[in-house]
């Protein structure tokens, strides 16, 4: 793992202590897992958001932009409430140092938990439900000074017998939605450009490249004919004809859209596979037939994250999210 050098010390807080901790990106590892288990499983314990979060930390998900701590503790509140007894099982973390910058932890997360309380998704259904989420979070000093998440509502709805786009037509229905995240929300990081010494991330990030620019016979190229496939919506795949069956739609939906690379890392970890991560967006406009039905011709920006592991006939495991109610929301409110 690559070492910062000359950068102050992390401190790893947890239940309000302080322990001094070296500012390496395996470190990071342990304070992200600790902190999702501390915030979350432990249903917003009482300062747990304080001693993870800096002050003015900016959090960026699909459906917004929001900054300080306020937020995301009235977040925890409301899904404790709704998902009283949530577990939240991280299966991967990759880290990348930022000089300068701190380190930027990519974090796959599942969740388990029962619909027992209302809230965002309605009535208490009592159904036992479990999605993916994905969250890059810029460690500083210690904290999480910004972070970006993905969560899959796609797959909760299904689970509780509802469709993204009734589900989000019938929130619209009752007055305007705050604005969705925006390019200029999220302007690239510089110091979160692609290292020319990281081969892995190139990799994935290449292919991304030319899965948008049309280029589908890339899937075949660079998928290992096995591979397992998790997609938006709780879907799950195998093979190269399940990523073309969802890559492809996606992309003719919106056939003007950019790719904007916003972070890539890989991992080369002994006892593991070669592991990269990726967070991008598409902007344009939906000017085609695809996913999101008939073309409206509404700007739209898609946030989206995945992650790989490659094998010796490529990528063997696959994992991408992006929000679907937050897609529909952009469609819909330019129906309207």
């Amino acid at each position: 793992m690559q070492m910062l050098t000359g950068k102050p010390r992390l401190v790893f807080r947890a239940g309000g202590a302080s322990v001094p901790a070296e500012d390496r990106p395996e470190e990071v590892a342990d304070l992200v897992r600790s902190a999702t288990e501390e915030i979350w499983e432990r249903r917003g314990r009482s300062g747990a958001v304080r001693d993870f979060y800096q002050e003015g930390a900016v959090r960026r998900s699909p459906g917004g932009m929001t900054s300080g701590r306020a937020p995301a503790e009235r977040e925890v509140l409301a899904t404790a409430a709704e998902f009283p007894d949530r577990e939240i099982l991280t299966e991967d973390v990759l880290c990348r140092a930022l000089p300068g910058r701190g380190v930027l932890a990519s974090q796959r997360m599942v969740s388990r938990a029962t619909h027992a309380g209302p809230g965002l998704f309605g009535a208490a259904s009592g159904r036992i439900l479990c999605w993916r989420s994905m969250a890059d979070r810029r460690i500083l000093g210690g904290r999480i000074a910004e972070e970006w998440v993905i969560t899959d509502t796609g797959a909760i709805l299904r689970q509780l017998g509802r469709m993204p786009r009734d589900w989000i037509a019938e929130i619209l229905s009752q007055g305007p939605l705050e604005p969705v995240l925006l390019p200029a929300d999220d302007p690239p990081d510089p110091a979160q450009a692609p290292d020319p010494k990281d081969s892995t991330g190139a990799r994935l990030a290449d292919l991304a490249d030319r899965i948008a620019g049309a280029d589908f016979g890339a899937i075949g190229q660079c998928y290992d004919p096995g591979c397992m496939l998790s997609y938006p919506g709780g879907a799950q795949g195998h093979g190269t004809r399940d990523a073309e069956r969802f890559w492809l739609p996606l992309r003719a939906a919106f056939p003007d859209a950019e790719l904007v690379v916003h972070h890539v890392a890989g991992e080369e970890a002994s006892g593991m596979p070669p592991r990269a991560t990726l967070r991008w967006s598409l902007s344009g406009h939906h000017a085609g037939w695809g996913v999101f039905g008939p073309p409206s011709r509404a700007m739209v920006h898609v946030a989206g994250m995945t992650q790989v592991e490659f094998g010796p006939l490529g990528i063997r495991r696959e994992w991408t999210l992006f929000d679907e109610t937050a897609i529909w929301a952009q469609i819909l409110a330019h129906a309207d």
